[in-house]
């Protein structure tokens, strides 16, 4: 069976295709071992570059990060818990040049001469730090790394490179696999001329192929003649966000996002229950100024009152003059001349009387009928006349100031028409809605879209549903300054359950595209990690971080915006 299998297969080989796909293989699928100092294996953390040599060190109560800038060293102070920066602290350094006390600038930036960074290798340094009554020993390591190398090549391939001339660097490996196949080619041809040679021969050149292929250097490695140069200082102190997610931030970055952490702590909290609400206006406090009945508007001495004046109970705000129709104009001056016409008849008939009276032809107390009722006569045409030019006073029910309103002179309005609305600014309530019952010792707290929050104290609740739900009122306890009526604030009230978490501040959370919340923890000095996490409602201020997070960590408080829009 060998012996039938045997010549038909190998008079069917075309030994150059043989050869070369067998060269092709070697050379495309020989690994590229990693030889001393470069270790292939991924790498835990991702690095970044291109900056100035750094170390930090930390302790429980500073943090310190030290910059090395030409023959300068740049120290950073901050708390560690805080990350507050540390001002008029006192360091001092153990060096290579002896000790040396840095000299402390505006901005809690301290400056250290540092001669020995100059020249390459690792320092290990010990700063002695006070500030505040706290004293602490920070050692860190610093190091300078050496002079870049940049590889040129020599001998042969340099020749052949500069002959060649091309206009962009070729690929080592590509070059290794088309030269492997041309070889293979080659060798194929030669054994066909020289038939007695076996195939193994073929074979055993494809092995030595394979085995001095792995001598050759790999992408990033050449082998050729290494020329040193000079390498250029890092200046690229930006904040970026590395491969595996987490956010590089320089210390100077710091300073100017004002990144503020806290130190996580686990207790029990009692449950609060988030409803929507709006700022309305205290109902003993505030009123409508409306006209009895419809007319013309026109301003008092000195003009209307404009928005946000401040106005006192009884004030006249406008006047409203009502308007006559043509035949109410006819029954008037109709009527007028009919008490024109009586008061005539009775002027005369007194004057006739009081001729009298002095002979006893009539009687005193027929004279002072006559002069009562020339007096009614007169009232009533007065009174009519009045009514027909004065105009209604509009006045502030209560004292405040001009929460609405914009009347314009000659403006018409009808009959109970709001003409202002006024408030007073320093006593206002908010109306929540809720699902379900409230009791009335609970303790709230409400918060604005700007972050302002305030403390509440219960009112009362409604009995009949509105909407499906049921309003409730409190009362805003303390300073109201920036608040207006009709703002829409978020409400939360404490309820009777209690739960165990970690509490940090609503600027702490950070919300990414896909709904999910999440905080930044400070890793290192200058490291920061998102992590998601699960919450509650707390308070105004604060929420309840039930997972993603442990006790201990630093917790970004103030900044976190900044950081997760850094690229």
């Amino acid at each position: 069976m060998r012996s039938l299998f045997a010549p038909m297969v190998w008079a069917r080989v075309s030994w150059p295709a043989l050869c070369a796909l067998a060269f092709f293989a070697a050379a495309f699928g020989t690994p590229a071992f990693a030889h001393e100092g470069h270790d292939h294996a991924e790498q835990p953390q991702a690095a970044v570059t291109g900056l100035a040599p750094r170390g930090q060190a930390s302790s429980a109560a500073f943090e310190l990060v030290a910059v090395g800038k030409g023959a300068e060293l740049l120290l950073y102070l901050d708390r560690f818990a805080t990350n507050a920066p540390v001002e008029a602290a006192s360091i001092e350094a153990e060096t290579p040049a002896g000790p040396l006390k840095a000299a402390a600038e505006a901005g809690a930036l301290y400056r250290l001469s540092a001669p020995f960074l100059t020249k390459a290798g690792r320092y290990d340094l010990i700063f002695t730090v006070s500030a505040g009554g706290d004293a602490d020993v920070l050692p860190l390591t610093l190091l300078v790394p050496e002079v870049g190398t940049a590889p040129v090549a020599s001998g042969a391939t340099a020749r052949i490179m500069a002959g060649l001339k091309l206009p962009f660097a070729p690929d080592r490996q590509a070059l290794l696999t088309a030269g492997a196949f041309i070889a293979g080619l080659v060798l194929g041809a030669a054994l066909l001329r020289r038939r007695r040679r076996t195939p193994m021969v073929g074979l055993l050149l494809v092995f030595l192929f394979a085995a001095i292929a792995p001598g050759f250097a790999h992408e990033g490695h050449d082998h050729a003649e290494e020329k040193p140069t000079v390498a250029a200082q890092p200046t690229d102190e930006r904040a970026q966000r590395l491969s595996d997610g987490s956010v590089f931030v320089p210390k100077p970055v710091q300073r100017i996002f004002a990144v503020r952490t806290i130190l996580s702590e686990t207790a029990r909290h009692p449950r609060s229950v988030e409803l929507p609400g709006r700022i309305i206006p205290d109902p003993n406090a505030s009123g409508f100024v409306q006209s009895a009945v419809g007319g013309r508007l026109s301003p008092p001495p000195g003009g209307f009152p404009r928005l946000g004046a401040q106005v006192k109970q009884g004030d006249v705000l406008a006047y409203v003059t009502p308007p006559l129709q043509a035949i109410d104009v006819s029954d008037m001056r109709q009527r007028q001349g009919e008490l024109d016409q009586q008061i005539s008849i009775i002027e005369r008939r007194l004057a006739r009387q009081e001729q009298l009276a002095p002979g006893g032809a009539v009687s005193r107390a027929q004279l002072e009928d006559t002069r009562l009722e020339l007096q009614g006569l007169r009232e009533r045409r007065a009174s009519l006349e009045k009514a027909r030019r004065d105009p209604e006073a509009l006045v502030a029910p209560v004292s405040g100031v001009i929460a609405d309103g914009t009347p314009v002179a000659g403006q018409i309005v009808a009959s109970s028409a709001v003409v202002f609305h006024i408030v007073d600014p320093a006593r206002l309530w908010v109306e929540a809605l809720s699902f379900q019952a409230m009791a009335g010792a609970q303790a709230a707290s409400a918060s604005t879209a700007a972050g302002k929050s305030f403390p509440l104290s219960y009112r009362g609740s409604g009995f009949a549903d509105r909407s499906q739900s049921i309003p409730v009122h409190f009362a805003i306890e303390g300073d109201t300054a920036g608040l207006r009526a009709g703002q829409f604030v978020t409400v939360l009230v404490t309820t009777g359950e209690e739960a165990a978490g970690i509490a940090v501040p609503r600027g702490s959370l950070v919300r990414s595209a896909n709904g999910q919340d999440f905080v930044y923890e400070h890793v290192a000095a200058e490291r920061f990690m998102a992590r998601a996490v699960r919450t509650e409602p707390l308070d105004a201020e604060r929420v309840l971080v039930a997972a993603g997070i442990e006790r201990g960590k630093r917790i970004v408080t103030q900044g976190a915006e900044l950081l997760d829009h850094v690229r």
